[in-house]
């Protein structure tokens, strides 16, 4: 695209629709539009001026707002995808596998596609944050592909104008004026707090031009906040993981190298209804019991610096209890008492016996988090696990199925060997019933008792991007302000040798306040009556419509 010339001599940049200097219009279509287009001044972006190489595509691609609204919709239809099923840190477990396990043993194939996609961590997916990226350069694109033309225009303003720019201002006036009619325009203006700009027989006031810059604020304040979110893909920015850690375990902390926690106890206390707590007789009658208070007593642990790899000696730092809303803190983390599961499994005693003489060969204890694969019971007697189903929920084609990792119904596949049955014998064992799928055997596993623990739910976070997401929301936050409540306003005033008085007004928003002001400068100053061409024009439009019709 080549630069145009304006009638008056001036040379401006391809693309731009009003001259720079005198506000003529350089092309047809504004020539034929019965008001000017002010969105930017009329100037040239340089989207709608480039469109050869690579980068010009790159850029155009970037600056279009439906590009960027895009970009939005696919954001929020991912993060409410993300509802459907839980996020990771609200399930039962903390591994890779055992996650992975979880969403395809309780949601089926929904789950396995559903982690598969990354939605079950969904926040912190690679293409979550690039969605967010790419916003984010949208953003930028968009904003100076729009800003700086604007800055220009606006820092470059031209007092005197040419007449097709006046009258075709929503705001028009035109007429007879007094010699003093300029002085008292400018006088009332200044006092109105407006910034008067003199040039021979014109004259240009303006006044919340600042306000011009609210989106671009706000644009500023979106990007810092998104820069924000994209940190938290960085090592070390941001934690926000799960843990659940049963009673007389010690676990390493995720995301916390070198830390470990120990579980020593599990406490939960509910109102009681008595003294002062009568006041929750009502709830404990509604819904049985009403927490008060539980709690977790753990023993932080840390690993010395110069601790060989793979040894277990750890340092204790503290000892603290957990509770909600009084986390742990250490090094920036933070550990929150979230969840708790009472009477969770912990192990379950067998004793192996002979159906007719009921005489017991030994008994075994099986750990229901690490089983182990043989149990000798001395004299020829072991008891081998086939199989182990943590929460048996049935048979499926024959072969017993587990609904979760967790061991709330646990089953048991068992071949159980004795002096008498070398060959063994195989049962399929649960708390409340025993299968013999290859016909009667002679001895059986009789379920003696169960070892329970509590399980606590704890949350790991650690955010350093706070900072930066908060001033990111204060700035867009200014730039809301910036932009409602205030306006950019503009007079421009002319009187030629006959003493004829030309003005038109111009505002981003507003108009009702424009006009009030103008009122009062009419008054003092004595200028011609003022015309709303947008009304005349709809009025026009109106008439005629129903003349057709």
């Amino acid at each position: 695209m080549e630069k145009k010339q304006c009638q008056c001599g001036h040379l401006n940049p391809p693309g731009t629709v009003l001259c720079e200097v005198c506000g003529r219009s350089l092309t047809e279509k504004e020539q034929k539009s019965k008001l000017v287009d002010m969105r930017y001044e009329g100037t040239a972006r340089r989207s709608q001026t480039y469109n050869k190489s690579i980068i010009d595509k790159v850029w155009n691609f970037f600056s279009s707002v439906k590009v960027g609204v895009s970009l939005i919709v696919l954001l929020l239809v991912a993060a409410a995808i993300g509802t459907i099923l839980p996020q990771k840190a609200y399930i039962p477990a903390t591994t890779a596998e055992e996650i992975k396990a979880y969403y395809a043993d309780v949601y089926g194939s929904v789950g396995r596609v559903y982690h598969f996609l990354g939605f079950h961590d969904m926040y912190s997916s690679f293409w979550f944050i690039l969605l967010v990226g790419l916003l984010a350069i949208s953003l930028i694109v968009a904003s100076l592909d729009r800003f700086v033309p604007l800055y220009r225009s606006l820092k470059n303003q031209r007092v005197l104008r040419h007449i097709s720019f006046m009258n075709k201002q929503r705001i028009f006036a035109d007429g007879p004026g007094a010699e003093d009619t300029m002085q008292k325009a400018e006088e009332k203006l200044k006092e109105l707090k407006y910034k008067v700009t003199t040039d021979k027989n014109g004259l240009l006031a303006e006044k919340g031009r600042f306000s011009r810059w609210g989106p671009y604020v706000n644009h500023i304040g979106l990007i810092i906040f998104l820069f924000g979110v994209m940190l938290r893909m960085m090592p070390g920015f941001y934690v926000d993981e799960s843990l659940w850690l049963r009673e007389g375990e010690t676990r390493a902390i995720p995301e916390a190298p070198g830390y470990s926690l120990e579980n020593k106890g599990f406490q939960m206390e509910t109102y009681t209804g008595e003294d002062d707590e009568a006041v929750f007789n009502e709830a404990i009658d509604r819904v049985g019991s009403v927490a008060k208070n539980y709690q977790t007593d753990i023993v932080l642990y840390q690993k010395p610096e110069d601790s060989l790899p793979g040894a277990a000696d750890l340092e204790k730092v503290k000892e603290s209890s957990i509770r909600v809303n009084e986390p742990l803190k250490f090094d920036g983390y933070a550990i929150y008492q979230m969840d708790f599961r009472l009477d969770e499994l912990k192990a379950m005693r067998f004793e192996l016996t002979n159906k007719e003489s009921e005489e017991s060969l030994g008994e075994l204890t099986i750990d229901l988090i690490n089983p182990e694969k043989t149990y000798d019971l001395g004299n020829g007697a072991a008891v081998k696990l086939l199989g182990y189903y943590p929460d048996f929920s049935g048979f499926e084609n024959g072969e017993p199925q587990t609904a979760t990792p967790l061991p709330n119904n646990p089953g048991f596949l068992v071949e159980m060997t004795t002096p008498e049955t070398p060959d063994g014998e195989t049962s399929f064992i649960t708390i409340k019933n025993t299968v013999e799928p290859f016909g009667e055997n002679q001895y059986k596993l009789a379920f003696q008792a169960a070892e329970t623990r509590d399980v606590s739910g704890l949350t790991i976070r650690k955010d350093r991007t706070l900072p930066i997401l908060g001033l990111g929301g204060l700035i867009f936050m200014i730039g809301v302000a910036q932009g409602m409540y205030f306006n950019h306003r503009r007079f421009w005033i002319q009187q030629k040798a006959d003493g004829e008085i030309i003005l038109a007004g111009h505002t981003n928003k507003n108009w009702f306040g424009l006009k009030k002001d103008l009122d009062q400068v009419t008054e003092y100053a004595s200028l011609p009556a003022y015309v709303d061409q947008q009304e005349e024009i709809e009025k026009a439009e109106k008439l005629e419509s129903e003349e057709q019709s």
